[in-house]
């Protein structure tokens, strides 16, 4: 009888650890059914993104917020902030590489900048994303914007995966993209 019990107990872990090894986020995965979309708005991991309208540097209007055929990275800068510069040939070439499963907006909080000078940035930087003009600062007000650069990742439904405050490895930030879009 002592012995069956062991036997049983082996098994039960045995199953737990193929479980385990096969379940992308982990053995609660295989148990966990899906979660209903949230109903509240905000600027945090597990909300829906707050939506924002804004034009564009190209002339067009562009719309973030709500589910969306594809997911959506949205990058809040300003052309003197040194970690910006940095991670902006980052953000083309991930704009580049995941252009058809996800959607990258630069957005300029133009009240802490000046129009020219973003102009040049994204000149001298040869940014081929969209480039939204927060002239009001409405946009990075609804994300509690408090450091640039504020990125935020946003799934196909509109919810917020994470919100990053300054700049990640260029690697990191690819996982993190990869993360959201699949």
């Amino acid at each position: 009888m002592k012995r069956n019990i062991y036997i049983l107990l082996g098994v039960v872990l045995l199953i737990g650890v193929a479980l385990a090894q096969n379940a992308d986020n982990g053995i609660a995965a295989v148990f966990k059914q899906e979660e209903p979309l949230p109903t509240e708005t905000g600027p945090r991991a597990g909300l829906l993104a707050p939506g924002f309208t804004l034009k564009g540097m190209d002339g067009k209007t562009y719309t973030a917020g709500g589910a969306k055929e594809k997911a959506v990275f949205v990058s809040f800068w300003a052309s003197w902030c040194e970690p910006c510069k940095e991670e902006a040939p980052a953000l083309n070439t991930l704009a580049a590489k995941y252009k058809d499963e996800m959607d990258m907006y630069g957005v300029n909080v133009t009240p802490y900048d000046k129009l020219k000078d973003a102009k040049a940035f994204v000149e001298e930087y040869k940014l081929t994303f969209p480039i939204l003009l927060d002239e009001e600062g409405e946009a990075y007000a609804k994300y509690n914007g408090v450091a640039f650069p504020t990125n935020v990742l946003i799934d196909k439904n509109g919810v917020i995966q994470e919100v990053i405050l300054g700049i990640l490895p260029e690697k990191e930030l690819e996982r993190k993209i990869k993360k959201v879009i699949n």
